[in-house]
């Protein structure tokens, strides 16, 4: 018999008795409790077997080990993969507005105390699960605020009105602004609209946020990006330090970021591909809002797979390539093959060292936690050597400080970046 945890040996429920299991209380297999104990924060409805219905989105569960002991306390999310998310480990804790409106305190006064000395006008103020509030993300762009809610368990009532109330308290901003990221059991997120302003006044269409030296144009009110993400601060801070002197090709540029890092790293060229003509658009505004000339990047329109193409086939080389592709795009997005970043990369990382100059740089970047970082450093090894070449790593490159994450919470730590040379 294997031994429970903690030290001496499990005995059987014949031996002991089934442990009476109350209402609104799920009991958990050893290595979810185990886990959880740790302090992983999602119960996945899959390792919940059989237990019959689902609870309400929002409702209080109390989660014990097979034996009946506490584990901790969590919200059901209701219809979803993940079964429950863990608000705390102490039995006696209630989950409410007082516990909602500590996490935000605390959450706040660590960026305060991590992000001394930095200009910056863009920073996450909670991250989620890390900071103790499941399912919640918030980032601040200047004097505005937009809440990212990943779960219905917050729902109408209390808790998300507890939330706000926090963060008018603690931060004061302007505005508010809340968008619904939920996810069905079968993985679909619902049609993304405009976000909503929550409380406070109503921001302007665009406005600039200033990080470092640079400035860029964001948009709180857009339905999922507002323009420029706040996880990738440290890579364009990398790209910036290497691309002195390089020409620079950006691809799935989106809004230009890491070219103007580029551009303002002393790049004496860089070219930029996206499929959106919008996206483009933008990045010559950010280009101009950091004092460089918008028009001197070259904007491209086009797949970035077709593109490295026809640049291999005219013989156009860079000294510095940088990929951070979506985890996911549609076939119409991309003007053909859907994409997918764990069938995709290592093809993506071929064609890119096709029109790399030996000796130069690839910065890839991955954003989705499916991916691991063995995986990630494989994919960069498989393109390589389909390309017939090497690839080695000289620099790599996490999540900002203001993205806290828990050691027991893999899935949070869900950035790779990689800087790597050809030889």
């Amino acid at each position: 018999m294997a031994p429970a945890p903690g030290g001496g040996r499990r005995r059987s429920s014949q031996q002991r008795g089934a442990p009476i299991v109350r209402r609104n209380t799920i009991r958990l297999p050893w290595d979810v409790a185990r886990r959880v104990r740790a302090g992983h924060p999602w119960v996945y409805r899959e390792a919940l077997g059989p237990r019959p219905g689902r609870d309400a989105a929002g409702t209080a569960l109390d989660l014990v080990d097979p034996d009946g002991e506490p584990v901790g306390r969590g919200l059901s999310e209701g219809d979803g993969t993940i079964a429950v998310r863990v608000f705390t480990r102490d039995p006696r804790r209630a989950i409410d507005a007082e516990l909602v409106a500590a996490r935000v305190k605390s959450a706040v006064a660590l960026r305060g105390r991590l992000l001394v000395g930095e200009v910056l006008e863009h920073t996450r103020l909670i991250n989620g699960e890390s900071d103790g509030l499941p399912g919640v993300v918030v980032e601040r762009y200047a004097d505005y605020l937009v809440c990212q809610l990943f779960t219905p368990a917050l729902g109408e009532g209390p808790l998300r009105e507890a939330l706000y109330d926090a963060l008018v308290r603690e931060v004061a901003p302007r505005g508010i602004y809340e968008q619904r990221r939920f996810r069905s059991l079968g993985g679909e997120a619902p049609r993304q609209a405009a976000a909503d302003l929550v409380r406070g006044e109503a921001a302007p269409i665009e406005f600039e946020v200033r990080e470092g030296a640079l400035k860029f144009w964001v948009d709180v009110t857009a339905p999922l990006s507002t323009g420029l993400f706040a996880d990738l601060r440290e890579g364009r801070r990398a790209v910036q330090q290497w691309a002195r002197g390089r020409r620079v090709l950006n691809l799935f540029s989106y809004t230009g970021a890491i070219s103007v890092y580029a551009m303002a790293g002393g790049a004496t060229e860089v070219c930029a591909i996206d499929v959106a003509p919008k996206a483009h658009a933008r990045a010559r505004k950010n280009f101009a809002a950091s004092g460089f000339d918008p028009e001197k990047p070259e904007h491209i329109v086009g797949d970035s797979m077709t593109v490295c193409t026809k640049f291999a086939e005219r013989g156009r080389k860079f000294d510095l390539i940088a990929i951070d592709p979506p985890a996911f795009a549609s076939a119409a997005a991309r003007g053909g093959r859907p994409w997918s970043a764990i069938r995709d990369y290592a093809e993506l990382v071929t064609a890119c060292l096709g029109i790399l100059e030996p000796g130069g740089l690839l910065v890839a970047a991955s954003s989705t936690h499916k991916v691991d970082q063995i995986e990630f450093d494989a994919m960069l090894a498989d393109g390589a050597a389909a390309a017939g070449c090497e690839l080695s790593v000289i620099d790599r490159r996490g999540l900002p400080v203001d993205f806290p994450v828990s050691p027991a919470f893999p899935e949070g730590n869900y950035l790779k970046f990689a800087v790597a040379i050809r030889r």
